[in-house]
């Protein structure tokens, strides 16, 4: 397992789509946090959530690297390497 992350070179200067997981604003479902995509500002639910977004938008798109879109949290997480950035 790798100890850095290989994948800062995905890392894009983007912005959230939304206010909230596009996919349970659109099914009207709920989430617990927030996480935001580092390469195409997709912005989904975390793994406590009861759709996992984020996790699912990576497993479609392979875009390896989130980052915590709530308030007060300055962190980023990679899929593939599973470490943070």
């Amino acid at each position: 397992m790798a100890t850095n992350c290989t994948h800062t070179d995905q890392i894009h200067d983007v912005h959230p789509n939304t206010q909230g997981c596009e996919e349970c604003l659109k099914t009207g479902s709920w989430w617990v946090h927030l996480r935001m995509c580092r390469t195409c500002g997709h912005v989904g639910c975390c793994d406590s959530s009861p759709n996992k977004h984020a996790t699912k938008h990576f497993h479609a798109t392979q875009h390896p690297i989130i980052q915590s879109a709530e308030p007060g949290e300055d962190w980023s997480w990679c899929y593939v390497d599973e470490v943070p950035v």
